[in-house]
Parts: structure tokens; C-alpha cells; sequence
């Protein structure tokens, strides 16, 4: 919660007119936060899969995965927010403001494991499923949405950030907005969500959330970044859904479940063993 408390600190000092890079809240107990951060996401994705395992594994009946326009609300939101902290004066100010108050907090100290922790929300949209854990799609269905989701999350972020070209924070690189780690992150939430209901996604989004927490933390990127990073990570895991229907009637998986089926074989003539593997679509 200290992270909140000086980002809406920080906006407040801008609205009540007191400009400026004053010092924010010192925030001594930072690095004991930072300590339970991780295993405290880690716990909050673990905890709605064990309560499962021991429910049904049966499939949660597929639903109709049409685009309604209510679903782009949030995504698009975030990347409006995110975006005007671009070349937004009062909005610049704010995020320096934030950075100074993460400064304060993380003095020289940096902890990198974000970036592998964000592709852990990814695959555990494609892993849950062997927990225990209800799925509403099959696992070639689930690697097809995760495959189509990265491939448009790339796409929207490579292009935005060769586009707008923002300063990072911590370098003279031009390749700050959107934070692509967040964006991972936040897609692979997303595919959770969907694939596994409400109460796993909330774990995988407060994971995606210490994520975007991280990036700024290490100075790798800006307040902006990470909300507008958030929005393209939702919309990219949404896109994957809507392209799904057409995806299995393209690949022929509406055809029904295809079947492999391995025979062991002996040939005396030969002296040799075989393996026949025979596919039934």
C-alpha cells in the first residue's frame, strides 16, 4: 500500500498546487516490503488453484467468445491515461514526482527478477490446467490464444515505443512506452482470468501487479509506461479470444477431438521393435 500512498500523494501536491521535486514520504520500511512482495504474489496465484484441485476437473462449459464493445473500456482507459503522460506537463510532473519517491525508497539497490517473473502469468495459462484446476478450453486451444495474444502484444508495443521513442528513466535508450514487461504480464493475467474464472485471475493480476510495481522500482521505466503497458497487455489477451472461434474453424479443431494412439510393434523377421502412431482427426 506505500506504493499508493505516495503516487496519490504525489498527485495531491500537484492539484493543491504545490509543484516542484520535493522529497515525498520517506518510506522506511520499503525494503522489508519488497522482501514479502514476491512470495505474497506467488502465494495469492497459488492459493485459488490448490483449493481446486480438489473440485471436479472437468472442462467449464466454453463460452461464446464475441467481441462486445463494453470490453475494451478498461484496456483502452489505461493506454489513454498512459498515454497522455507522454508530452502532458502536469502529467510529466506527477511521474517524476513518483520516481523520486520510488528513489528515496530503493536508494541503490535494484532486484531484477522481473524480468523472467513476467512470463509467469503466461504460462500458467497454458499449465494450470494439469493442477487440477477447471479449463475452459483444451490445452492446444489455450497455447493457440497464447501464441495469437504475444504475437499481438508485440506488435502494439514494438510499434508504440518505436513510435513515440520516450526516454527511459534510468538510460538514454528511446524505448520506454509502453513497458513491454508489464504488458506480458498483464496479458498473461488476462488469459488466466478467462481460462480459469475470477478467483485465479485475481491472483495473477495482483502477480502482474508486482511486476509493474518492480519496473518501477529497478528506474526502468515511468508511471505511464507501466498503465499504459497494462491496457495493450488486456487488450492483447483480448484480441487472442475474439480471434479463437476463428482460429478452430481455420485449424478444424470444430471437427471434434482429434486422437493419438501408440501401438507397440514386434517384426520376428526383422528381430526389431516398432512404434506405430496412428492419428485419428
Amino acid at each position: 500500500m506505500n506504493v499508493f500512498y505516495f503516487c496519490a500523494r504525489s498527485i495531491v501536491r500537484h492539484i493543491c498546487g504545490i509543484m516542484g521535486k520535493g522529497k515525498l514520504c520517506p518510506l522506511t520500511r520499503g525494503r522489508d516490503m519488497l522482501r514479502w512482495s514476491i512470495p505474497a504474489f506467488m502465494l495469492l496465484c497459488q492459493v485459488p488453484v490448490q483449493s481446486a484441485q480438489g473440485a471436479e476437473t472437468d472442462s467449464i462449459p466454453t463460452e461464446a467468445r464475441q467481441f462486445r464493445a463494453g470490453q475494451l473500456a478498461i484496456p483502452s482507459a489505461l493506454i489513454v491515461m498512459g498515454s497522455l503522460g507522454v508530452s502532458n506537463g502536469w502529467l510529466c510532473s506527477v511521474k517524476q514526482d513518483v520516481r523520486d519517491g520510488f528513489h528515496d525508497m530503493r536508494g541503490d539497490r535494484r532486484f531484477r527478477v522481473d524480468d523472467y517473473l513476467q512470463y509467469l502469468p503466461v504460462a500458467a495459462n497454458v499449465g494450470l490446467g494439469w493442477t487440477g484446476a477447471k479449463v475452459r478450453h483444451p490445452l492446444r486451444e489455450r497455447v493457440a490464444a497464447t501464441a495469437t495474444a504475444y504475437a499481438a502484444m508485440g506488435v502494439m508495443v514494438n510499434a508504440t515505443k518505436y513510435s513515440v521513442r520516450e526516454k527511459r528513466p534510468d538510460s538514454n535508450a528511446h524505448n520506454s512506452f509502453p513497458s513491454g514487461h508489464t504488458a506480458t504480464a498483464f496479458m498473461g493475467a488476462e488469459l488466466v482470468r478467462e481460462e480459469y474464472g475470477n478467483g485465479i485471475g485475481a491472483g495473477a493480476y495482483a502477480f502482474a501487479s508486482g511486476i509493474a510495481f518492480l519496473r518501477l522500482y529497478n528506474d526502468r521505466h515511468w508511471l505511464n509506461d507501466v498503465v499504459a503497458g497494462a491496457g495493450v497487455g488486456i487488450l492483447s489477451a483480448r484480441v487472442a479470444c475474439w480471434l479463437l472461434p476463428w482460429e478452430r474453424r481455420v485449424l478444424g479443431w470444430e471437427k471434434g477431438a482429434s486422437m493419438t494412439v501408440a501401438v507397440p510393434a514386434y517384426q520376428p523377421g526383422a528381430n526389431a521393435f516398432s512404434l506405430q502412431l496412428t492419428t485419428y482427426f
